[in-house]
């Protein structure tokens, strides 16, 4: 069995075993295993808090899945699992180990679940969405829903990270979506909905998943933004999930955004999602004079 019908099965067995696990934030998930567990793990601490366990602590069967994939490390007798499985709307998503810390890293969490209520709720009002891009897919978790939703949509799920794209290629078999994985970093032409929850924080490691650059986290949001304004067809949609820095009441992401919209003759309009998300980062260098991070949800509509 190759590495990815091995994934593929332990999806599969995760499903029939009734698995359910929500992802939390980094620093909550950290306050929750630093507690001791009591007794036994369970496959909620295997696969979703990433605990370490004993080889005769876990289904023989599953062992195999996660050894026939190369997903397990071996410390002593303690054994961990490469991977993490999270649930979304009757959906099992693979993504990476607690911490995410390496460059490839893909992410799921709290922004992965406000992202999918922005999204899905509105694609009731595009029946007619035929060419459907998910930019930045991560998991594929938005996208991946959005062509069950959809299923007459064309769906292609693009991710600059390989590790990435292998992932939704996996998630989306286990959903039973048709959905395209590419690795690119750019938006093709000549679709009429976008939808995307680009990387928004500063961050010196420069992970792909996280790392949104200049503008205090602002610039790829801005790229996807300029990408998405060339690539739509007339009248065609862009559904952006972002975090937007906030300074006296302002948000030069907000600015810089609607600004961009307004040369294109494209309508621009957003709303605050959450007021203040990742209020830890405010004590990292260059956050100095930012007083809040927001989640915001924004539709841009292209010209007809």
């Amino acid at each position: 069995m190759n590495e990815r019908s091995a994934l593929l099965e332990l999806l599969r067995q995760l499903r029939s075993r009734d698995y359910r696990f929500i992802c939390v934030t980094p620093s909550t998930h950290r306050t929750v295993v630093e507690r001791p567990l009591i007794g036994e793990p369970s496959l909620r601490d295997i696969f979703g808090w990433n605990r370490p366990f004993d080889e005769g602590q876990l289904d023989p069967e599953l062992l195999n899945l996660l050894r026939s994939a190369g997903c397990v490390d071996q410390n002593g007798e303690s054994l961990r699992s490469h991977v993490r499985v999270a649930s979304l709307d009757g959906e099992l998503f693979l993504h990476s180990s607690y911490p995410t810390e390496s460059s490839n890293a893909v992410f799921f969490g709290p922004d992965t679940y406000r992202f999918a209520r922005f999204v899905l709720p509105q694609l009731r009002k595009l029946p007619g969405t035929r060419h459907i891009v998910e930019m930045g897919a991560g998991s594929g978790a938005v996208g991946i829903l959005a062509a069950k939703q959809l299923p007459s949509a064309e769906i292609a799920l693009i991710d600059v990270n390989p590790v990435a794209a292998e992932f939704a290629r996996i998630n989306a078999t286990a959903a039973g979506a048709e959905v395209q994985c590419i690795v690119s970093d750019r938006i093709p032409d000549g679709c009429d909905l976008v939808i995307a929850n680009p990387p928004y924080l500063m961050d010196t490691a420069h992970r792909a998943y996280r790392d949104g650059g200049g503008l205090f986290g602002g610039d790829v949001a801005c790229d996807w933004v300029s990408q998405a304004l060339a690539a739509l067809v007339p009248g065609g949609t862009m559904l952006l999930y972002t975090g937007a820095a906030m300074m006296c009441g302002r948000a030069p992401l907000l600015d810089r955004l609607e600004e961009l919209c307004r040369e294109a003759k494209a309508r621009f309009a957003w709303g605050e999602i959450d007021p203040d998300v990742f209020g830890e980062e405010l004590l990292e260098d260059g956050y100095e004079k930012v007083e809040r991070i927001a989640a915001v949800g924004i539709e841009i509509t292209t010209a007809r």
